[in-house]
């Protein structure tokens, strides 16, 4: 699946063997405490069912980071690359990621959650959303969290979602999506050939330098041109980066403000859902 190159000639040979091209690159915005690299309104429209990623880096504060909020629509999926990270959702589930750990939030038809870093600990990772089909955008809302002892890997890849090689992901999903957590070392080579019908790709390094399309890229979103064609990478450095490739979802994104749908009925159907625990929960805190 991979070889080992050591000198600049194999890295120049890689770079001009590629024909696949990267067709958007950006470095984010950053914020308080996350680059936002993708969101609904913007890049997202290009890759989706892909529509929102941040790299976040978030420091203790001793409470829930931005308190509980709702989604609708999307489901979203936390890596945590480092440190522990405090959860609770309105499916009832509460606990910690370690580091190397998964949530696989389903929002469906409504869900309030929030999170932040434990107690004492700085928290690095990533946090997606991916736009569910109509089938999926409002149903019952479901979450599960992964150990990292649960993510099956295939060479230097996780499988968060979807299949490779021999690896595939606990969390299923409707949508045919890969998503991999990929670990390079210095000088190593590696081919991701794309499932069939996987036109989407995109590529998120962020340690190390990765090369891709005869480009260098570091700490930020690379989109490649829509295609099935295999993706050549090579590491100048001890490299990570998250990949994402997908058969491109076929849907309108019409969005609210935490909320992805289909159309303008399963939007105010989400918003509806929403509201109604939102209350629930106000109504719980007074009792």
């Amino acid at each position: 699946m991979y070889t080992i190159v050591t000198d600049n000639t194999a890295l120049t040979e890689q770079a001009t063997s590629q024909t696949r091209q990267i067709v958007y690159r950006t470095k984010g915005k950053r914020q308080e405490w996350f680059t936002r690299l993708a969101s609904p309104s913007g890049i997202g429209e290009k890759i989706k069912p892909f529509v929102f990623l941040d790299d976040f880096d978030i420091r203790p504060t001793g409470k829930p980071l931005a308190g509980m909020h709702p989604h609708s629509g999307i489901a979203t999926v936390t890596v945590v690359i480092s440190g522990n990270m405090d959860y609770q959702d309105t499916t009832g589930k509460s606990g910690t990621l370690s580091p190397g750990s998964v949530e696989w939030m389903n929002a469906g038809g409504g869900v309030w959650h929030a999170g932040g870093a434990a107690e004492g600990e700085r928290v690095r990772g990533f946090q997606l959303w991916i736009a569910l089909p109509p089938e999926d955008e409002n149903g019952v809302a479901h979450s599960q969290y992964l150990a990292p002892e649960q993510v099956q890997t295939h060479g230097p890849a996780r499988v968060i979602l979807g299949r490779y090689g021999k690896a595939t992901s606990a969390i299923a999903t409707r949508a045919s999506i890969n998503y991999l957590h990929v670990v390079l070392k210095n000088g190593q080579r590696w081919r991701y050939q794309p499932p069939t019908g996987h036109t989407v790709g995109w590529v998120a390094p962020y340690a190390g330098k990765l090369h891709a399309a005869g480009m260098e890229l570091q700490n930020e979103l690379a989109v490649f041109e829509e295609s099935t064609a295999a993706l050549d990478f090579f590491a100048e450095g001890d490299t990570e980066f998250v990949l994402g490739s997908a058969v491109k979802h076929p849907h309108d994104l019409v969005l609210g403000y935490y909320s992805v749908h289909t159309d303008g009925y399963a939007l105010e159907r989400g918003e509806t859902e929403i509201e109604r625990i939102r209350e629930q929960l106000e109504a719980n805190r007074s009792l």
